[in-house]
């Protein structure tokens, strides 16, 4: 079976949290994740929404687009809204051959609000949750007939937080499933349950590390989202406290191929971008090995 090894820029540009993010140019964040051998990175802030420009850049470094986030408000919007609120990133991932939008739902949600408590995160009725699923399951319907299929990522703080939370969706649609294992634990999840139950969805994976005692020892009804990403909750594979030789064993054990994306924010004066990405690759080739995976470029 064969894997690709992504990673996020946000470990060195927070676009929620301007303070957390290294003084690099896009050059020098692409240099270095080359550096660490990745060959894909998702998009951010300092990308150009062109290939003709982005491209060039691109391949002097080795590296593809293996995704990138769209924010986006079909819980309480309209589908033919989104629709246009996505074509451009669409237009662009297309050209520049990505494997999919990942689709993170900001409607509601209090992820980017640094003064709202976790515990104040939206919740859904199962009714509520149907009739969100029917409607994004459409308009995922939409996005893979234009060529572009997004991944759906739960996520810390918003309204599909919680395992509980991601089977009740899964139940009521059929959109692709983005697996982030950290946000999973952090949300108090299994993650190879999950992998377990929706295997078959799987269609993008972040490798994400928590670090146990960080999250263990937030005050949910006082912190927010960002109060734990700035003390520390994320880091790489390899320096945090999940065992992924058993996730990605558990992703082999099902058929997964496709992209492994390492997505951690954090303070890059605490855990310099550089070193972490060498570091979450060192781990990420290990498991991939003793997974029975063959990396490609």
């Amino acid at each position: 079976m064969k894997a690709k090894l992504g990673i996020a820029p946000i470990a060195w540009w927070n676009d929620d949290l301007a303070e957390l993010s290294d003084d690099v140019s896009l050059e020098e964040c692409l240099r270095q994740a080359s550096v660490a051998g990745f060959t894909g990175m998702e998009t951010g802030r300092r990308f150009p929404m062109d290939m003709a420009e982005l491209g060039p850049i691109l391949q002097r470094f080795g590296i593809s687009v293996c995704g990138g986030w769209f924010s986006g408000l079909l819980l309480d919007g309209d589908i033919e809204v989104e629709k246009d609120r996505i074509a451009q990133q669409m237009t662009f991932f297309k050209a520049a051959k990505a494997p999919c939008i990942v689709y993170g739902e900001t409607a509601r949600s209090v992820q980017g609000i640094k003064s709202a408590p976790l515990a104040t995160k939206p919740k859904l009725t199962e009714t509520e949750t149907a009739a969100y699923g029917r409607k994004i399951s459409d308009f995922a319907d939409w996005c893979a007939a234009q060529g572009m299929p997004i991944s759906y990522h739960h996520h810390m703080a918003a309204a599909i937080e919680t395992e509980a939370e991601l089977d009740l969706f899964m139940k009521h649609s059929s959109v692709p499933l983005l697996f982030d294992a950290g946000h999973m634990a952090f949300s108090g999840g299994d993650n190879l349950r999950v992998i377990e139950n929706h295997w078959k969805r799987i269609t993008h994976v972040h490798t994400k590390d928590i670090r146990r005692s960080v999250v263990d020892g937030l005050d949910r009804t006082k912190e927010s989202f960002l109060d734990a990403v700035v003390k520390g909750a994320f880091t790489v594979p390899g320096d945090g406290s999940l065992d992924f030789e058993a996730i990605v064993k558990a992703l082999a054990a099902k058929g997964y191929e496709g992209w492994f994306v390492v997505e951690a924010e954090q303070d890059p004066k605490v855990s310099p971008p550089l070193e972490m990405a060498i570091k979450g690759h060192k781990e990420l080739m290990r498991v991939m090995s003793a997974a029975g995976y063959e990396v490609v470029q």
